[in-house]
């Protein structure tokens, strides 16, 4: 990763793991496609362009072969060239039976990456891409209001979907909630639904539109109680007040 993965958190920071996706994505076109996964585990930028090695793996050599190759072929990557493995390759846990080494290259503007360090997001040192998804663990040494508010302005300008799966604060994870914490009923309605019909599962079972669709409310209306929960599951979790 780049030099900004270095920076330390001033108070312990909060974790957050995230699942993202955005638009015009070739880690998530070839993942929803072939049904293998990718794990990044380097980036940097040279002139314009991201240049960043991946781990494609799969339970066939076949499956992560069809990953490589529509890699190779999709318009929105300039450059795919497999790397040999090295003896630090075999102490990183990756899932599958089969995979290979990449090096790619494609454009900045493709990549959530700089969206999100911009803003003091510090990501882990590797990312999870399966299924049309990313999965990424940052760090981030804010209050709850302000991480927020930086989730959305991610959201807003990458046109992405940016929803928080956990959260750990370095004041721990599970203090009570104070009444401003609660639910309204429309929020925690579409919250239940969105559980009960697999929305958080991996594999996901439904989208945002469908949760909308069996709600008859927009999909844009969805994803606004969705946030405004996570702002609420943040305060429950111990993160920093207003």
């Amino acid at each position: 990763m780049t030099d900004g993965d270095t920076r330390q958190s001033r108070g312990g920071g909060t974790h957050l793991e995230l699942d993202v996706w955005h638009p015009d994505c070739w880690t998530l076109e070839v993942t929803r496609e072939t049904g293998a996964g990718l794990i990044a585990r380097g980036l940097y930028t040279v002139g314009g362009a991201v240049q960043a090695r991946f781990t494609g793996y799969g339970e066939t050599e076949a499956a992560v072969e069809a990953l490589v190759e529509a890699a190779r072929g999709s318009a929105l990557t300039d450059a795919v060239r497999e790397l040999e493995v090295h003896l630090d390759d075999q102490f990183v846990s990756v899932p599958g039976q089969a995979t290979r080494e990449l090096l790619v290259e494609y454009p900045t503007e493709r990549s959530i990456y700089e969206p999100l360090v911009s803003r003091a997001f510090v990501p882990g040192a590797t990312v999870d891409i399966r299924d049309g998804r990313e999965y990424w663990t940052v760090v981030i040494d804010e209050d709850r209001t302000e991480i927020q508010r930086r989730l959305d302005a991610v959201r807003a300008e990458m046109d992405a979907e940016v929803e928080v799966r956990r959260v750990i604060s370095s004041q721990g994870v599970g203090s009570t909630p104070d009444r401003g914490s609660e639910l309204s009923r429309q929020q925690s309605r579409v919250l239940e639904h969105a559980f009960e019909q697999g929305y958080y599962e991996w594999p996901r079972q439904v989208t945002a539109a469908d949760l909308a669709a069996d709600l008859d409310i927009s999909k844009a209306t969805v994803l606004e109680h969705l946030r405004k929960a996570e702002s609420k599951v943040l305060r429950a979790a111990g993160v920093g007040g207003d």
